[in-house]
């Protein structure tokens, strides 16, 4: 069965939360995350408040009736950076908008299959943000995968719950940044 790749904003991608929720469930189930009932309630609960920030974008995969992966973020606006960093970014880059990717995730089974480039691209097609950004646990998988695709690490971002996260940029305009 082919893949089907959509992308919705705001509201319209409630139509995801529930596959998404159980998804989430999967993939930060593993180490090193090992996330329990706490972590999946309260990403549950954010999601609808997620759906409407300004330029919030989902793009999902599916195969048939199944979520396969799932990449979505919003809009930073100017002049905004992450709560609890422990350093403030490069002062153009406050000064802009940027893209808050909050979730990457590709079901296990599924890994190594390009799904999760191919999410990430679409992701950050197009987007009036001259950068965007995401905060990655740095003993994930992930971690070198963005590292690979040209994310910088400007500082770190300690929550009351989980590790100490790397606040990550990466430049979404083709211009160089003097």
């Amino acid at each position: 069965m082919a893949l089907t790749y959509s992308t919705s904003h705001g509201h319209d991608a409630a139509r995801f939360f529930g596959p998404l929720v159980d998804l989430y469930e999967c993939v930060y189930a593993e180490p090193p995350y090992e996330e329990g009932p706490d972590q999946v309630s309260r990403f549950r609960d954010s999601l609808p408040g997620e759906a409407v920030r300004p330029g919030f974008t989902l793009v999902a995969v599916t195969e048939g009736s199944s979520l396969v992966g799932a990449a979505y973020g919003w809009t930073m606006s100017a002049g905004n950076w992450w709560s609890r960093a422990d350093a403030e970014p490069p002062a153009r880059i406050r000064a802009a908008s940027k893209l808050a990717v909050m979730e990457w995730i590709v079901h296990p089974l599924r890994r190594g299959e390009g799904v999760g480039a191919e999410l990430m691209r679409r992701l950050l097609a197009d987007r009036p943000e001259p950068y965007a950004t995401l905060a990655s646990d740095p003993r994930s998988r992930a971690r070198e995968i963005y590292a690979r695709n040209g994310w910088r690490q400007v500082g770190t971002s300690r929550l009351p719950w989980g590790p100490p996260m790397d606040l990550l940029v990466r430049d979404l305009d083709p211009k160089p940044v003097r």
